[in-house]
């Protein structure tokens, strides 16, 4: 069990049959009145997010969140298999559990999945991910400068803006947090 008044980031917890992480928390002690915790919560399952007050004494019970580490193998038009690194068990995966971080992977690449209770429900491509630009305006010669971008798609689909100097088939890495242009992929 864990109080209200022991919120931390990250802390998880379950809460109308729902499981929650905390995002972010305060601890308020008003002039009048009692002390409350405001909190930032996310549910796990769903990614919907809401800020709510809790009093410090409510009891929660705490939420294991189990993860794997995962390798994407291949799509069948409507499920996403994903195959254990350790038992080499196969799991698929509907669209809506995996569509994020699918714009960041291909096949044969590494990602964690999370489980709650055995079950899986969201899947997280590596932090940085090196990805081919399948199609984009030709470079400009000379034109290094930063500041200026064009879109480009990604050999996953996703399109992002690069720097004017990318052309297509180089190679870029990609943070996949937010979806930026980091740098030319080192060979």
């Amino acid at each position: 069990m864990v109080t209200a008044g022991d919120f931390r980031k990250g802390t998880t917890f379950e809460m109308d049959g729902a499981v929650y992480t905390v995002i972010d928390f305060l601890h308020v002690k008003p002039g009048k009145g009692s002390p409350f915790v405001r909190a930032k919560i996310k549910n796990v399952m769903t990614g919907q997010v809401k800020e709510t007050t809790f009093n410090p004494s409510d009891k929660f019970q705490v939420a294991v969140i189990e993860k794997k580490e995962m390798t994407y193998l291949y799509n069948d038009g409507e499920l996403y298999y994903f195959m254990d690194t350790e038992t080499y068990e196969q799991i698929p995966l509907n669209k809506d559990t995996v569509e994020d971080a699918l714009n960041f992977m291909i096949e044969n690449m590494n990602a964690t999945m999370y489980f709650y209770k055995g079950n899986p429900f969201a899947v997280y491509p590596p932090t940085f991910v090196e990805l081919e630009v399948i199609d984009c305006e030709p470079a400009i010669q000379g034109d290094t400068t930063k500041a200026a971008t064009k879109p480009a798609k990604l050999e996953t689909g996703y399109v992002l803006n690069v720097p004017l100097f990318i052309s297509q088939g180089e190679k870029i890495r990609v943070d996949t947090r937010d979806g930026s242009y980091m740098e030319r992929a080192k060979n």
